[in-house]
């Protein structure tokens, strides 16, 4: 079993940063493919980025070029980097874990896939205009 807490959200003006953190425990080492999700009120969860075991990552086109997802093996702590934040970029985060490796869509881990075994609680960021 792995547990998930992610921290760092806030409330941030348009064109600011935040730094997510997700920390996990339990037997993380068991948990090689993670994401960050992110939900905003009315609409469907959607995968924000994804890292594999290999350091491999991908990204939703909306967020290319201003997030960048990092994993740091050594606290087992799962990273997400927001700059130039919207307002559209407003949402509960979440960070997910999954057993297996990331599936994998044209060489780059899956930004579709949902079945992920472990999630976070999430932690809200709101970003202002």
């Amino acid at each position: 079993q792995v547990q998930l807490v992610e921290s760092g959200g806030g409330s941030v003006q348009a064109g600011g940063s935040l730094r997510l953190s997700c920390a996990a425990s339990g037997n993380p080492d068991r948990s090689p493919c993670m994401a960050w999700f992110r939900q905003a009120p009315d609409n469907e969860r959607e995968a924000v980025a994804v890292i594999d075991s290999d350091g491999s990552t991908n990204y939703a086109d909306s967020v290319k070029g201003r997030f960048t997802i990092s994993k740091d093996n050594a606290d087992n702590t799962l990273y997400l980097q927001m700059n130039d934040l919207e307002p559209e970029d407003s949402a509960m985060y979440y960070c997910a874990a999954d057993r297996w490796a990331c599936t994998l869509i044209s060489g780059s881990p899956s930004m579709v896939y949902l079945g992920y075994a472990y999630w976070g609680r999430g932690t809200q960021v709101t970003v202002s205009s």
